[in-house]
């Protein structure tokens, strides 16, 4: 993943240290992070200790961890930016709809960041996760959002080898660009075991009503041995739309 850190700078050094925490981890070894930035390791204890103190990592078994105070950031941002809060009602009904899981994501560079997810005791068993990233090219929600995207990104993951995360991901470029085509002409895309084995999705996405630019996308995803995509489009296009509708009308009147 390229995560965009500067190493020469001491904002870009932090990010890279926080960001060499993956999901599975509860603590990390000092060592270990020193070979996971690939920064010195007098560099990294500094920057740890610092980051400790302002509640950005926590001590724990002789390593670091991240902290609550990270969480209380990435809610604070996503409250602000009102996607989430306005979502949610929509999310929640989707939900209701299909009682299968359901997703909220943005684009961030060349993935996806899932803003939401939301499912049951029936929830598939998709490697997804709230605050988690997974490439665009092989996620129902991701080739939503990357159909709609600006033309240069499209280009780049288009040209860049695609990484193939099980058998039935697709990474031949020209199929991978006649599928973004269609799903621009029908609204939405479908996923089938090319992300993660078992599952299968169906995604829309959430576009600016005046630009018609890719704001986010929301999907549902369940186990593919009794979950039909196809029988949740017209769920899942009303979500987006609905979502959409709101936002829109929520700038008209801070504009107003």
């Amino acid at each position: 993943m390229d995560d965009g850190a500067d190493r020469d700078t001491v904002i870009g050094k932090v990010v890279l240290i926080l960001r060499a925490f993956s999901a599975d981890d509860h603590t990390v070894g000092l060592a270990e992070l020193v070979r996971r930035t690939g920064l010195h390791k007098a560099t990294v204890r500094r920057l740890a200790e610092e980051l400790t103190t302002v509640r950005l990592l926590d001590r724990a078994d002789g390593g670091y961890r991240l902290s609550g105070g990270l969480f209380e950031l990435g809610m604070r941002a996503s409250v602000e930016r009102g996607l989430l809060e306005l979502a949610m009602p929509f999310l929640q009904d989707l939900y209701e709809r299909t009682h299968e899981t359901v997703h909220l994501g943005v684009i961030d560079g060349r993935e996806v960041v899932y803003v939401a997810k939301i499912g049951g005791h029936r929830q598939a068993s998709a490697p997804s996760r709230t605050g988690g990233r997974m490439p665009l090219h092989c996620t129902g929600i991701g080739k939503a959002l990357l159909a709609h995207a600006d033309p240069e990104l499209r280009r780049k993951v288009l040209s860049a080898p695609l990484e193939r995360r099980t058998p039935r991901t697709i990474v031949a470029p020209g199929l991978l660009a006649r599928q973004l085509e269609t799903i621009v002409e029908q609204g939405v895309s479908f996923e089938y075991e090319e992300s993660a084995m078992g599952i299968a999705c169906v995604g829309a996405p959430i576009l600016d009503v005046a630009t018609n630019a890719p704001v986010a996308a929301v999907s549902v995803t369940g186990p593919i041995a009794r979950f039909r995509p196809d029988a949740h489009v017209a769920a899942v296009r009303a979500a987006a739309g609905g979502i959409a509708s709101t936002l829109h009308r929520r700038a008209g009147l801070r504009e107003g």
